[in-house]
This record gives structure tokens, C-alpha cells and sequence, in this order.
């Protein structure tokens, strides 16, 4: 017999692979596991819950994305496509031996509180059900798997066709078709894009306005400008810069039809396409303000006009679920969930999340940051400040993420280079605590991620 598993990893995603070798690389005997029959998670072309779609690519560029330890190969585009990002998180698997510590096809069914301290995974698989008991768990499901769709729904009935983004695959479930695109992300300006292609007609509708940015400004990918900004700059000051160099390079978004957006740069989401403005100014997608009400085949929009479509694809994200664990363990739900530095639950010792959180920019840095961050704690390497200041923290970041983003999500947000440089920072001040063996006084009430 080998040396039980100390820790249980769900989701073998970016998120699970990170938290994977990160455990491994701090000989910290470990167990995963993954529902599907491959890793990769969401960026798996026709998985089992997986969004992914066609013409997927990321919007972040590659050098902003890469695993510090795995790189992207330097001959890929700025953008690769979701072939390319689902090979590279099998190479990263391969390259490092992860597969071994995964079980494939092993669905968790719940997560439970030992009365000693340690946890019980209770999963299916293949071979029929399987329970270990571990000192830790690392929740690494994701949050891209559950359909949101309007709640509450719009008012009238429709006898258009209705799908959620998270159903679209390709151009041919559009063709011939009089087509509505509802939503303002990177989905809904893809999916928009895709059908200005292959439909009749193009709508896209967005209730509130947001910030198009393309992919490449200046000659570089778009992401990299602000990122050398944000390791110099508070993010006011960068919103400053950001919208200038929009309103001089773009122009606002008003100027292609679409909403003002209501907020200002860099407080909430970006929205990176290439092809939507163009297609816009050629009069291929058409831009409609937020929908009103639904009368059979006809969409009446807020501003009183109305249009016949035969198609709506809702675009409206997300919700956040965990089904494996104890509701009374995420309080008012898993994204209002205060975690210490977004990793840690101050309540419940040895419950610990990587990729619980929404970037200004890639997740991929993040989630190994975080979970090196995990690794150095159940190797003894990294100690965490009493639950009183880790709440305090909590606390101070959720007021400071609430002012720059309002109630999106406030307790999911970070800033990615903020946070990232956070992170590295948190791992010094907690080894200097192991090394001590008393709390660290200072820095832990900091609001991180926020961008200061």
C-alpha cells in the first residue's frame, strides 16, 4: 500500500492541473479528480460541460497567459485557438507526470467535515463509488459550467428558437436564420461575429453598454499595454490612460451604435474582439440596446423598436456552483464566499478553492499562484495569520472590490497583475510566519486584487 492521499484536488482543468503539480512539486501525496474522460476542462472542443465553440480562441495573448512553468511555444499566434490551449494543458499533464495522481471519469458527490479535522470526497467512477479521507481539499471545478439565463425572465412568450452560449458550437447552428445575440462578453461579441457569417441577420443586444477592446493596439497585443502600466500605476490613473488611448485609437463605443458603457475602464470585465467593431461599421451586426419584452417571434427592445428573429442566444453567463459541498460551507453562495486572498476559508481549515475568482486577465498565472500558495501551506512552508485578521482581510478587500466594481461580483474580483504580485508577497510574509510560528501583524487586512 502507498502512503494514503493528504489532499483531494476536484477538477482537472487548468485550475486542478496547477494545484496537481503544485502539491507534487512540494511532496505532498495528493489525489485528483476529474468527471471527464481527459483533462482540460472547459477549453475540451465537445467535453461533457465544456463552452467551447468553434471558433474559440483565448482573449488573453499567449505570453500573458502560460504557465510560468510550462510555456507557450513562441511560434504560436498571439491568440491560439482552443485545439492549441486543450493540447497544451495535456502537454502540461504529460510533461509532468500528472496523470498518475488523476482519476479520470470520477464525479465528486460531496465533500464533508470530519468531526477530527480531516475531510471525506465521496466520488463515482467507473469501478462504483469511492470514498477517501484527506486532510485538505482544493476546490478546482470551475465556474463556466452552469447556464445563467434572465431571472427573472423576460416578460410575453416566445416562439423563436432559444439556446444558451454555453449550447453553441458553430456557424452552421446560425445559417439562414434571423439571429439575436443577447450579452455584452467575449462570447456573446464571438458568437455576434460567427453570425454576421453565416445568418440572415445579425442583432446584438446589450442592456447595459461595456468597453471593446481590440485584440492588438499599438502594434502589440492589446493586454500587454496595460499590464506594464499596472505594475507602475494605481488603477485609477490607468483607467485614465486606458480610456484616452481607446477614445484616440477606437473611438467610443457610441460612435458603432452601441450603449455607453456604465462603467468606467477597468471596472468590470474587458471585452476583447477583433472582428465585432468592424462588423458593426459595415452594417453586418446591428446593434440593439436591452431587451424589453417577447411577443412570439418578435423581441421589443427598450428604446420601442422591435424586430422578427428567429433565434435568441442568451449570452448571460454564469452561475456559480458547488454542488459537493455543504451549503452552510458557502454561506450566502460560492461567489460571495470571503476567502483569504481568494484561496483560503477562514472558517473551515483545510477547505481551500483555486480559480474561485473573475481577472481583469488570464486565470491561467493566477491559479498556479494560488496554488503554489496552497502547496507552501500543507508542506509547512507557509503559515496563515490567525482567522481573525484573514476576515479583517477579507473584509478590506470586499469594500475595496465594491468600489471599483460595484455588486458584480465584488468578492470574486481581482485585478490579475495586482493580484498576481500580491500573491507573491503573501507567500514571503507567510514563511516568514512558519518560520516564527506566530502570526504575521502585518499586511494581512491589505484589499488585494481591487488594484490599490
Amino acid at each position: 500500500m502507498g502512503v494514503p492521499p493528504q489532499v483531494a484536488v476536484i477538477g482537472a482543468g487548468a485550475a486542478g492541473l496547477a494545484a496537481v503539480k503544485a502539491l507534487r512539486d512540494a511532496a505532498v501525496p495528493t489525489v485528483g479528480f476529474e468527471a471527464a474522460d481527459q483533462v482540460g476542462g472547459l477549453w475540451v472542443y465537445g467535453a461533457a460541460d465544456s463552452p467551447a465553440y468553434r471558433t474559440l480562441h483565448l482573449n488573453t495573448s499567449r505570453g500573458r497567459t502560460q504557465f510560468a512553468d510550462h510555456p507557450m511555444p513562441t511560434d504560436w499566434p498571439d491568440y491560439p485557438d482552443h485545439r492549441r490551449v486543450a493540447g497544451y494543458l495535456a502537454d502540461y499533464a504529460d510533461r509532468f507526470g500528472l496523470g498518475d495522481t488523476i482519476r479520470l471519469r470520477h464525479t465528486v458527490q460531496r465533500v464533508t467535515q470530519d468531526p477530527g479535522g480531516t475531510w471525506t470526497v465521496a466520488a463515482s467512477g467507473p469501478g462504483g463509488p469511492v470514498e477517501v479521507t484527506v486532510d485538505a481539499v482544493v476546490v478546482a471545478n470551475g465556474h463556466n459550467r452552469v447556464p445563467r439565463l434572465p431571472s427573472p425572465p423576460y416578460p410575453g412568450t416566445c416562439t423563436a428558437e432559444q439556446m444558451h452560449s454555453h449550447d453553441y458550437r458553430g456557424p452552421e447552428q446560425l445559417a439562414g436564420k434571423r439571429v439575436l445575440v443577447v450579452g455584452g462578453g467575449n462570447s456573446a461579441m464571438d458568437i455576434a461575429v460567427d453570425a454576421s457569417y453565416a445568418a440572415t441577420r445579425t442583432l446584438l443586444s446589450l442592456r447595459r453598454g461595456v468597453w471593446v477592446v481590440p485584440k492588438h493596439l499599438l502594434g502589440r497585443p492589446s493586454d500587454t499595454l496595460n499590464g506594464a502600466l499596472a505594475r507602475r500605476l494605481p488603477w485609477r490613473l490607468r483607467q485614465r490612460i486606458s480610456q484616452a488611448m481607446l477614445s484616440t485609437t477606437v473611438g467610443n463605443p457610441t460612435r458603432y451604435g452601441l450603449p455607453a458603457p456604465t462603467h468606467g475602464f477597468l471596472q468590470d470585465h474587458p471585452t476583447l474582439s477583433d472582428g465585432l467593431l468592424s462588423r458593426l461599421t459595415h452594417g453586418d451586426v446591428e446593434a440593439r440596446p436591452g431587451v424589453a419584452a417577447l411577443d412570439g417571434d418578435r423581441v421589443e427592445f427598450t428604446d420601442g423598436r422591435s424586430d422578427n428573429v428567429d433565434l435568441i442566444i442568451w449570452c448571460t453567463g454564469y452561475r456559480v456552483d458547488v454542488p459537493f459541498l455543504d451549503p452552510a460551507l458557502l454561506g450566502g453562495g460560492a461567489d460571495t464566499l470571503p476567502l483569504y486572498r481568494h484561496v483560503f476559508h477562514p472558517d473551515a481549515p483545510g477547505l481551500t478553492f483555486v480559480g474561485l475568482m473573475q481577472s481583469t486577465g488570464s486565470a491561467f498565472p493566477l491559479v498556479e499562484a494560488q496554488a503554489k500558495l496552497i502547496a507552501a501551506q500543507l508542506a509547512g512552508r507557509y503559515a496563515l495569520p490567525d482567522p481573525a485578521r484573514q476576515r479583517a482581510a477579507c473584509r478590506a478587500e470586499l469594500r475595496a472590490a465594491t468600489a471599483r466594481w460595484g455588486q458584480r461580483r465584488p468578492a470574486m474580483r481581482v485585478d490579475f497583475d495586482v493580484y498576481l504580485a500580491e500573491l507573491t508577497r503573501e507567500l514571503a510574509a507567510g514563511a516568514r510566519r512558519a518560520r516564527s510560528g506566530a502570526p504575521d501583524a502585518g499586511g494581512t487586512a491589505s484589499p488585494v486584487g481591487a488594484g490599490q
